[in-house]
């Protein structure tokens, strides 16, 4: 009995920990880091080598090799880019086509979600499903029909079709996904502005939609992306070369014969891409935090 009691020998005490369990932590650490790395090398080299590329002459790109460096860091590309391809005309249509649209599509798909996830009326879940069939339509399949109306209407010529298209196309996807949003939220909120005399206006304003600016952030970027990055609907739509975005405009690089003007193009590109991506970095933070925000109800 008192042997039981007694301590235990000291080297016992002082014997190392079992090394297996560090080594199984240490490789797992190993895979993840590598996983990591292999995937951002994967992401930055494409953008590393259009922005090195963007530096090279015409005879750099038919002779050298499409890894090698360029030779000299001149900016001619950009400055012809710019004022002879027309660059900054196209970012200036392609931002007048996608400002007002994204404007709507938030304004009207924030509304309809709460309208159709917060608010109680007769028919509210069929009209839901009306917006996910939206979702299912080719935007091919009403291009033919929508030029043909825009014609008629005296419409082209201008950026109204785009705005229109890009609104009616981005709407599903927003309603559905607000809808989704404001299903996390709970109902005790807007019950208890009901309570204190708010209105449905002033519920939605003041309460609803800081609620999930999160979310708008997230919805609006998904659609800038659309929009910013799209070609089929936009060559359709623009009859006019001075009203082309800036994915049309790239199509300009091309000669009559099939030449391209290679360091202009991937100058245009370049422009294109970094603008994007410095915007997306400057909100990034929200779109994380929106892309969960619909994921547990609250």
């Amino acid at each position: 009995m008192t042997q039981s009691l007694t301590a235990p020998p000291r080297e016992l005490l002082t014997r190392p920990p079992t090394a297996a369990p560090r080594r199984g932590e240490h490789a797992r650490r190993l895979v993840r880091n590598s996983l990591v790395a292999l995937l951002l090398v994967i992401e930055v080299a494409p953008l590393l080598w259009l922005l090195l590329s963007s530096f090279k002459t015409q005879s750099e790109f038919v002779n050298d090799p499409a890894w090698s460096l360029p030779k000299s860091w001149d900016f001619t590309n950009y400055t012809e880019a710019w004022t002879t391809g027309n660059v900054a005309l196209y970012i200036g249509n392609s931002l007048l086509a996608t400002v007002p649209s994204l404007v709507l599509i938030i304004l009207l798909g924030v509304a309809a979600g709460f309208a159709l996830e917060v608010m109680v009326w007769r028919g509210r879940h069929q009209v839901l499903l009306v917006f996910l069939v939206g979702i299912m339509v080719p935007s091919q399949m009403i291009l033919l029909p929508l030029f043909r109306v825009y014609f008629q209407t005296g419409l082209s010529g201008t950026l109204a079709p785009l705005i229109i298209t890009y609104t009616a196309a981005g709407l599903p996807l927003t309603v559905f996904m607000m809808a989704t949003f404001f299903r996390s939220i709970p109902r005790e909120v807007f019950e208890a502005a009901t309570l204190d005399g708010a209105s449905i206006l002033k519920a939605f304003w003041q309460i609803a939609f800081p609620m999930v600016r999160n979310a708008v952030f997230t919805v609006g970027l998904v659609q800038f992306f659309f929009i910013w990055n799209d070609l089929l609907i936009s060559l359709t739509f623009t009859t006019n070369d001075d009203l082309r975005t800036i994915q049309v405009g790239l199509l300009n690089f091309t000669g009559q014969y099939g030449e391209t003007a290679y360091g202009p193009l991937f100058a245009a590109i370049s422009i294109n891409v970094v603008g994007a991506l410095v915007l997306y970095l400057l909100i990034n933070q929200r779109i994380i935090k929106g892309l969960t925000a619909g994921a547990v109800k609250g």
